[in-house]
């Protein structure tokens, strides 16, 4: 494939970030170009009636989606909602403009096929995100992600993520609280009970209890498993409209002995975890509320196990990011092929099939 014997090896000579900067140039300045999305749609979608879903009253052509950290602006949306995903998650953008942390900040290990960052939120900030979608046409599902500003106090985190949602929540389909970033410092004390109900209930003063658009909450695989429970408990009884499972981990075990650079683990590593939590909170939600599910999904195979242990949708980037541009629609062609092997209808039929439960 081209991807592997030509693109990936000129890529992964650069180093991450600046191998990411100059796929996005790319992007950007190939919009301008006449029938480029529709050569993007022609070369990279995938399309068919059974992966088609309704979830949270939004119409998914597919399952897969782009997950926050690639578009970090908004700015390349109009042309990866091209590029066979079902969906697009913009951000994380904060109140606040930010550079993030000092570079590097981005690491490969392609043994593991995993990524560490520590990028820290680098974001044009709320104000110019605003700017820039209002300037685009969406015809594809946009998600947005919010997150905290750094230089916000965490007591004041109520009012930092209320702004980022009043400027950008009229151009989105959903809405996520990213509370479970490990590069803002105090971040992830938001998950702690107390601090995540305060933050619904500071969100929901501003909004009503039914914010204009579905309101995910996207949380950490570091979490203690009792702490998972109570925080979906939480928001089923707080009318929050689904999870995303899960963020990156601290955890770095898998790449051997340290050290290693501080930041997150995605990748191929994180698969088994981020399963297990979305099994565990199916059999607590019981479909009461989506699940999406994201963390080390890299083939149809793996897209496959975490839809049947109870994601209703799925989300991909350090998988992207090794297995190239063809990836989500080798995992939709994959995931239709099973259905139409075991007379499936539709894929909602297979959500949570190997995880027994009672409803």
């Amino acid at each position: 494939m081209l991807y592997h014997s030509l693109l990936k090896p000129i890529l992964f000579r650069l180093d991450p970030e600046s191998a990411h900067h100059l796929a996005a140039t790319f992007l950007q300045l190939s919009q301008r170009l006449p029938f480029f999305h529709q050569t993007l749609s022609s070369l990279f979608e995938f399309k068919s009636e059974r992966l088609r879903q309704n979830i949270a009253g939004i119409d998914f052509p597919n399952p897969i989606g782009m997950a926050a950290g690639f578009d970090k602006t908004g700015e390349l949306f109009p042309s990866i909602s091209y590029m066979g995903f079902g969906f697009v998650e913009v951000g994380t953008i904060t109140a606040k403009e930010q550079p993030g942390n000092e570079t590097p900040r981005l690491f490969r290990f392609p043994e593991q096929k995993a990524l560490i960052n520590r990028m820290g939120f680098n974001n044009p900030g709320a104000d110019k995100a605003e700017k820039t979608l209002q300037g685009q046409k969406k015809a594809r599902v946009r998600g947005i992600n919010a997150g905290k500003s750094k230089i916000t106090p965490i007591e004041e985190s109520v009012s930092d993520y209320v702004y980022t949602l009043k400027k950008l929540s009229p151009y989105a389909d959903y809405a996520v609280i990213n509370v479970s970033s490990p590069n803002t410092p105090g971040l992830r004390s938001l998950q702690n009970k107390t601090a995540l109900l305060e933050l619904i209930t500071g969100i929901q003063k501003e909004f009503g209890k039914k914010f204009p658009i579905p309101l995910f909450f996207k949380f950490a695989p570091d979490l203690e498993e009792n702490d998972l429970r109570e925080n979906l408990e939480i928001c089923l009884t707080h009318n929050i409209d689904g999870v995303i499972l899960t963020n990156t981990t601290l955890n770095k075990d898998s790449l051997g002995q340290g050290p290693h650079p501080e930041g997150g683990l995605s990748g191929k590593p994180l698969f088994s975890k981020s399963l297990s939590f979305v099994s565990i909170a199916y059999q607590i939600l019981k479909g009461r509320i989506p699940i999406i599910g994201v963390g080390g999904i890299d083939s149809g195979e793996k897209a496959l196990q975490m839809l049947e242990a109870g994601a209703n949708l799925l989300q991909i980037y350090t998988g992207y990011i090794y297995e190239g541009p063809f990836l989500p629609s080798q995992i939709n062609s994959y995931l239709n092929d099973h259905l139409k092997k075991n007379k499936i209808t539709n894929i909602a039929e297979i959500i949570g099939s190997r995880n027994q439960v009672t409803k």
